[in-house]
């Protein structure tokens, strides 16, 4: 007799199938869209390095 409110597998082929089924599937996708934000919001708040005193700055294209 199969039981329908078995937990999830332990094994990660068993995890990986419970994650894409549709409800799973829906949170599993927005947590991955939400973890790439964070990444990128904390990359993007990140100082870049300081260079020392005596290479020239980067090139950049002229303005104007």
């Amino acid at each position: 007799m199969i039981d329908d409110n078995s937990p999830p597998p332990r094994t990660f082929k068993g995890l990986l199938r419970w994650a894409m089924t549709p409800p799973q599937a829906w949170g599993v996708y927005l947590l991955a869209v939400l973890l790439v934000w964070l990444l990128s919001f904390y990359a993007g708040t990140l100082k870049p390095k300081r260079t020392p005193e005596g290479t020239p700055p980067a090139v950049t294209a002229p303005k104007g």
